[in-house]
């Protein structure tokens, strides 16, 4: 990935990363941190690298269960895990571990989970030992939720989303269900080679305990933050929103960001809303 902008905010004592794929391979190549599908934003407090017990919820265990993990897409699979071996990096699961032999999972240096998926089958890939970073891809962003019909309604009807994909799993007792900004996409995409994907986890039954929650990552243990869509005009969006009916983290009114808005999905995920600054210039960053 790239570092395609910095935001830092030194008077609240943090900074902003935002990356991406950025090679002239890349789907978003050269666009705006806000005109992109696939990206990360990283945020440092100031100080925590020097904290030795300072731990980050990766939201795999509880008491911080909910978030799952940020997935790549690569080349050749085999290698590019070789690659990412090489370097020094753990993995949670390596390919040829499980059941599963076409997904692996690494870990970043706070031991967030990070997928690895191939846009090429990994029994056509075994045998190569190359693999180009530069036809990466930043493909999804897995949250678990406690009710599936709740959650797809409302990223489906409130954020405008459409369904991707679904994979069932009746003897592991899961489903995923994978989301997006596809046009006349009809539960039937290849997700693969996409970017900014949204994959939601259900497990069976979570939905008819009163008393289940996942975490959000915002309060203790925190780590995952929030996800975020750009939009064509920021003002009519959230106006749309609130007539919807949604559940507010931060209004625009609210605070001293004026360029920013948080909804809360049913299970209490923070998403994020921005403008498109191709679209319509807002802000200066």
């Amino acid at each position: 990935m790239s570092l395609i902008q910095k935001l830092p905010q030194p008077e609240a004592k943090f900074d902003l990363y935002f990356l991406a794929y950025d090679s002239p391979n890349a789907l978003s190549h050269s666009n705006h941190w806000s005109d992109r599908q696939g990206i990360i934003e990283l945020t440092h407090n100031y100080g925590t690298e020097d904290d030795p017990n300072y731990i980050i919820a990766n939201g795999n265990s509880d008491p911080g269960r909910g978030f799952g993990h940020v997935c790549i897409s690569v080349d050749n699979i085999q290698a590019a895990c070789q690659r990412i071996e090489d370097a020094g990096y753990k993995f949670q699961k390596k390919l040829s571990e499980g059941r599963m032999h076409h997904i692996a999972f690494a870990l970043d240096p706070d031991s967030y989970w990070v997928e690895i998926i191939s846009d090429n089958r990994a029994e056509d890939t075994q045998n190569i030992k190359d693999t180009d970073p530069s036809t990466y891809r930043m493909n999804h962003t897995m949250l678990r939720v406690k009710d599936h019909t709740k959650s797809l309604d409302f990223y489906q009807d409130i954020m405008g989303m459409s369904l991707l994909r679904t994979n069932e799993s009746p003897s592991s007792k899961f489903n995923l269900y994978f989301l997006g900004y596809v046009p006349g996409a009809n539960n039937d995409v290849n997700t693969n080679p996409l970017e900014g994907v949204l994959e939601l986890t259900w497990n069976y039954g979570t939905e008819k305990d009163r008393d289940f929650r996942y975490h959000d990552g915002n309060s203790e243990p925190q780590g995952f933050g929030h996800i975020a869509i750009s939009v064509d005009d920021l003002d009519a969006a959230c106006g749309r929103f609130e007539e919807k009916g949604v559940r507010w983290k931060k209004r625009l009114t609210d605070g001293r960001m004026k360029n920013v808005a948080f909804v809360l999905d049913p299970d209490g995920y923070w998403i994020e809303v921005v403008q498109n600054e191709r679209l319509k210039p807002r802000a200066n960053w």
